[in-house]
């Protein structure tokens, strides 16, 4: 009986987060010349993601130290979380390689919010994010509309919902995007848009994505510029279906 007890215990050990269901939350910060903007949010975002993870299963680490993109340490995660990342992400090229290596490997990428801001000369690094921070409208209140339902990061959210927030552009955006959350670009307060995005994307302005591209899977949100969003269900949930499909859970 108690040779079976110690079986159980070590099975239940293997299927739980040790057995490869960990992902870690990268949230550098960095310019070499001159001061970048740092969200005032990422703590809460990470609190919001180890809480994800306490109750779906998956372990998570967190850092903003680059050195931690070597092979033989990504080996150790299934999806790296850029929460609110912004800047440079890296030091030098060799952690560049070793970030893309993971990619083609089958690792998952996850973008919160400005992910998009990151690595921002390195054409890569916005292909596998879906796009590149351009610039954003003021602060304002504006309509979310659901893209694409059938997405575990969009299931259970209203098909449309009013949205305070940072209302991110972005350009260079991937031919393999797929929207998940849209909004209509005419009705923002923004006296320039005509010039970005213009007519580009109709009334569809991609906010949310997913995509496969290089091997891995992606899953970006433009949402949760604020500390309060991350308490938030609709935006706890985005997130949450986000992470788990490009775990492969969902």
């Amino acid at each position: 009986m108690a040779y079976r007890l110690v079986a159980l215990i070590l099975l239940a050990a293997a299927s739980g987060p040790a057995a490869g269901r960990k992902v870690l939350v990268y949230t550098r910060n960095f310019v070499s010349q001159g001061t970048g903007y740092v969200h005032d949010n990422i703590q809460s975002s990470v609190d919001a993601i180890r809480k994800m993870g306490a109750q779906n299963g998956f372990a998570v680490e967190v850092s903003d130290d680059p050195k931690v993109f070597t092979d033989s340490n990504l080996k150790q995660y299934r999806a790296l979380i850029f929460s609110n990342s912004n800047n440079e992400a890296f030091e030098n090229d060799a952690q560049r390689e070793a970030f893309r290596r993971y990619i083609q490997a089958g690792g998952g990428l996850a973008g919160i919010h400005s992910a998009t801001g990151s690595e921002r000369q390195w054409p890569y690094f916005w292909s596998v994010m879906g796009g590149k921070f351009l610039r954003h409208p003021k602060f304002q209140k504006f309509v979310v509309r659901v893209k694409d339902p059938n997405h575990p990061s969009t299931k259970n959210l209203p098909a449309a919902f009013e949205w305070e927030d940072e209302c991110y552009y972005n350009e260079h955006l991937s031919p393999a995007l797929h929207p998940l959350l849209v909004t209509d670009p005419a009705r923002l307060d923004d006296p320039d848009k005509g010039t970005y995005p213009g007519d580009r994307f109709g009334d569809s302005l991609p906010l949310a994505w997913w995509q496969e591209v290089d091997g891995g899977r992606q899953f970006y949100t433009g949402l949760g510029h604020l500390k309060e969003h991350y308490a938030n269900p609709i935006l706890y949930q985005h997130i949450l279906g986000g992470i788990l499909w490009v775990l492969g859970q969902k």
